[in-house]
C-alpha cells in the first residue's frame, strides 16, 4: 500500500515509520500540540503512554524529550492500552495526553493519538488547529532552567482493572461462577499484560496465544476473521468458552465462539447495548455510520433512540455528551460506556469484555447460543486503494443515487441505506483508502 503523505485526521496522525512519519514530523506535531495546550490551559502536565509495537520506544522517547523541552511536566506510564492512557489523563489533573499508536495498522507504521484533558480524543476542530500550528512550524522551547525530568508513573493498568470491575451492573461473583476458560489473542502489544490478568481476576482460566509483548505482530494486527485463524484453532484445541481478540492498542474487542467460529465485531457493541438496555430500558444509544442496524432492532425492543455520527470515536462521544446517551460505540468492536456508569468516554476493551461476561453469566448461555438471539445481519467490508480523486468519486456515487429508493446521507462520505440493505462509501481516517462497508439481513 503507497502513502504518500502523513496521515491527519480526528483519529490522531499516523504514518509509515522512517518514511512519512519521520523525527522532524513527529517532533513538529508533538510541539504544535503542546503550544496549542500551553495556550489555552494554565497547567503544563501531560500524560504520555504508548502500544508495544515494535520501534515504538524510539516515538516515545521523542516525544517525551520534545514535551521536557517545551516545559511541560510529563508523567510515562509505559506499554498500556489507549483507554488506559484516556483513563490516566483524566483522572490526574493533566493538559492532556498522547497515546504513541497506529491502532490497527500494520507493524512498519505508528503514529499519535491525542487527548484533551478529560482523556477524550481532540475533535476535528482542535486538531486543524494543531495541524496550522505545525505547518507555521515556529515553535518556543522553555529556557534550560525551566526543563523538569520526566516521571514514570506505572500504576494505570490496576487502576484500569479496578475501575473495569467497578461498573455499574457488573457482579464479579456471578462471572466467577461461571468459571469461563478463555483464549487471548493480544498481537503481542499493549494488551499482552492487561487482559490476561484482567480475566483472571473474573475467576477465568486464562490461555495467553500471542501475549509476549515483544511488539511483534503474529499476523496482520487488525482484529478480522481473516486475521484470526491461529485464535479460531486455539479456541477448539482448547475446548474454551471464547476467544478474545484486541488490536495493538486494545480499544477494539473482536470475540471468537466456543465453536471456532466468529462471532463478529458488529455483535460486541450489539451484546454490550442488549445488556445495557436491558437494565435501562429508554435509554439513548449513539453509534456511527458503519455500524450494524442490529443496534436499532435492539433499541426498538426497548423502546430506547438510537443517534448516528461520522466515523471516529469523538464523534460519537461528542453525540452521546449531547443527548446524554446510557452506551455507545463503534461497529469494528468499540464499546464505549460514559463516566455516570462508572466508565469514561472512549472505546475499551476491558469494559466491553466484562460486559458481555456478565450477559453470558445472566443468561447462562454459551457465547455461540448467544449469538442465535441477535439481529440476525451479514456485513461486508472492503476498501479502493489508489483512488485518484476520493472526492469525484463519492459524488458520483450521489449521483447515480439519486433516483432510487434509498435515504442518502453525506456527513461521512455517503451512506445509503435501502429497505433491505445499507452501502457506506467513506474516506478512512486511518488509511490511504475508500472504506466500503454493505450490510443486509439473513
Amino acid at each position: 500500500m503507497k502513502n504518500k503523505k502523513l496521515i491527519v485526521s480526528v483519529s490522531g496522525i499516523r504514518g509509515i515509520l522512517g518514511e512519512t512519519l519521520t523525527p522532524q514530523e513527529i517532533i513538529r506535531y508533538v510541539s504544535a500540540f503542546a503550544e496549542f495546550m500551553k495556550r489555552n490551559y494554565k497547567n503544563k502536565n501531560v500524560i504520555i503512554g504508548r502500544d508495544g509495537r515494535k520501534n515504538g520506544e524510539i516515538i516515545y522517547s521523542l516525544i517525551i524529550s520534545t514535551l521536557a523541552m517545551y516545559g511541560f511536566k510529563v508523567y510515562f506510564i509505559g506499554v498500556a492500552p489507549t483507554p488506559t492512557i484516556q483513563i490516566a489523563t483524566s483522572e490526574t489533573n493533566c493538559t492532556g495526553g498522547i497515546s504513541v499508536t497506529a491502532s490497527h495498522n500494520p507493524q512498519n507504521w505508528n503514529g499519535l493519538k491525542f487527548l484533551n484533558p478529560d482523556g477524550t480524543f481532540i475533535d476535528v476542530k482542535i486538531t486543524n488547529k494543531i495541524k496550522r500550528l505545525a505547518e507555521k512550524n515556529i515553535f518556543k522551547f522553555a529556557n534550560v532552567n525551566n526543563i523538569t525530568s520526566p516521571i514514570p508513573s506505572y500504576n494505570w493498568i490496576y487502576k484500569h482493572i479496578e475501575k473495569a470491575l467497578s461498573l455499574k451492573y457488573i457482579n464479579p461473583k456471578i462471572i466467577k461462577k461461571r468459571k469461563f476458560k478463555i483464549v487471548v489473542d493480544a498481537v503481542n502489544s499493549s494488551g499482552s499484560i492487561i487482559m490476561p490478568l484482567f480475566l483472571k481476576e473474573l475467576g477465568c482460566e486464562v490461555i495467553n496465544l500471542y501475549c509476549d509483548c515483544s511488539g511483534i505482530f503474529p499476523h496482520q494486527p487488525e482484529p478480522l476473521p481473516k486475521n484470526l485463524k491461529s485464535l479460531s484453532n486455539a479456541v477448539l484445541k482448547y475446548k474454551a468458552d471464547l476467544g478474545v481478540a484486541v488490536d495493538p492498542d486494545a480499544d477494539r474487542l473482536v470475540l471468537i465462539t466456543d465453536n471456532g467460529k466468529p462471532f463478529g465485531e458488529e455483535n460486541t457493541i450489539a451484546t454490550v447495548i442488549n445488556f445495557i438496555l436491558r437494565k435501562n430500558k429508554g435509554g439513548n444509544v449513539t453509534v456511527n455510520l458503519s455500524t450494524t442496524r442490529a443496534v436499532e432492532d435492539i433499541a426498538k425492543k426497548y423502546n430506547s433512540k438510537v443517534f448516528r455520527t461520522p466515523v471516529g470515536e469523538i464523534n460519537v462521544v461528542n453525540e452521546m455528551k449531547r443527548n446524554n446517551s446510557i452506551c455507545g460505540g463503534e461497529g469494528s468492536g468499540g464499546v464505549i460506556i460514559p463516566d455516570f456508569l462508572g466508565g469514561h468516554y472512549g472505546r475499551d476493551s476491558l469494559f466491553g469484555i466484562v460486559i458481555i461476561l456478565q450477559e453470558l453469566a445472566e443468561m447462562n448461555k454459551k457465547i455461540s447460543e448467544y449469538k442465535m438471539t441477535l439481529p440476525s445481519y451479514k456485513i461486508v467490508k472492503t476498501k479502493l486503494d489508489n483512488v485518484k480523486n476520493p472526492d469525484s468519486f463519492l459524488d458520483n456515487i450521489i449521483k447515480s443515487a439519486k433516483n432510487k429508493d434509498c435515504k442518502i446521507t453525506t456527513i461521512d462520505g455517503v451512506k445509503l441505506d435501502f429497505p433491505d440493505y445499507w452501502i457506506h462509501y467513506r474516506k478512512s481516517n486511518t488509511e490511504p483508502i475508500i472504506r466500503i462497508i454493505k450490510e443486509f439481513k439473513i
